[in-house]
């Protein structure tokens, strides 16, 4: 399962590699540094973006169209948003990268890569200065991490599991490695290893992508390459779209698969992949009766 798992890491590490060398993205600035990533646990809820703390100016992604902006305390809406200033830009590929929670928008109509649109701040739901950074396929109607198609990392480092939980049909964490025949659920805390940027992140990064196998079959596969959006509900590919909720439900852990567990000796291996292709596995071995 390991290895070939590893040989399908590698083939997706390649393919990532050749689409952002050829139309890669620019990091959205300079000096600020990257405090939660695509994907993380924010308290039961998916980040759909890059969380930035810090910084003097937020610089366009890709040259564009501005499509949207909306300043800090605009009069227009007497209602709150919680993404404060924000500045959508239009790339005519149907991707949309958006700026928002920074201080003053400092861009007209169009935008050149590279070059500042606004200035890093606080507004909306933000408690702390630095912007937030999104992109959003209208086509697909969901949102990408950015991670794939962004200016290549900087530094790696090995991801790191922090648990793996069974939980059983009554919500309960199984504290033995004596299970009774059943269904459970399997929650994973782990972290991707990347480090994307300067500075040193409060919480862990989420990973790239989480993988369940028993007894050598894959029975679980979590995937942060995108978020859906429809009607309303975000849903995160695992096997197939899930709702969101449902996987961030455990916080500050991922609920990565649910398996039926029949009378025997079991292997339950867990794998989780950074950006990079970089991966950590660990394997715990469970007797059902």
């Amino acid at each position: 399962m390991k290895k070939y798992f590893m040989r399908i890491t590698a083939v997706v590490f390649i393919v990532i590699i050749s689409i952002a060398s050829s139309a890669a993205m620019s990091w959205p600035s300079e000096d600020a540094s990257l405090l939660r990533n695509f994907g993380a646990n924010d308290r039961g809820s998916p980040v759909l973006g890059m969380v930035f703390g810090g910084g003097t100016e937020v610089l366009a992604a890709e040259t564009g169209e501005v499509i949207f902006t909306r300043k800090k305390n605009d009069p227009a809406s007497r209602l709150p948003s919680p993404l404060g200033a924000w500045t959508a830009v239009d790339h005519s590929d149907g991707l949309i990268s958006i700026y928002s929670r920074y201080a003053e928008a400092t861009t007209g109509s169009h935008v050149e890569k590279q070059r500042p649109i606004a200035i890093c701040g606080a507004s909306g739901w933000s408690n702390r200065e630095g912007f937030y950074f999104m992109l959003f396929d209208r086509r697909d109607r969901r949102w990408i991490n950015p991670a794939m198609i962004i200016t290549p990392v900087q530094e790696t480092r090995a991801p790191q599991i922090f648990s793996v939980d069974l939980v059983n049909a009554q919500g309960q964490i199984m504290q033995s490695r004596n299970l009774n025949q059943g269904r459970y659920t399997i929650i994973v805390n782990a972290a991707g290893g990347t480090r994307m940027s300067g500075g040193i992140p409060s919480i862990p990064y989420a990973p790239q992508r989480i993988v369940c196998s028993i007894n050598g079959a894959e029975v679980g596969a979590l995937n942060f390459e995108a978020i859906s959006a429809r009607d309303g509900v975000s849903l995160v590919f695992r096997n197939g779209l899930v709702s969101a909720k449902q996987i961030y439900y455990h916080y500050p852990a991922y609920e990565a698969a649910e398996v039926f567990l029949t009378r025997g000796q079991v292997t339950l291996e867990v794998i989780v992949q950074d950006i990079t292709g970089a991966s950590r596995n660990v394997v715990n071995r469970l007797t059902v009766n």
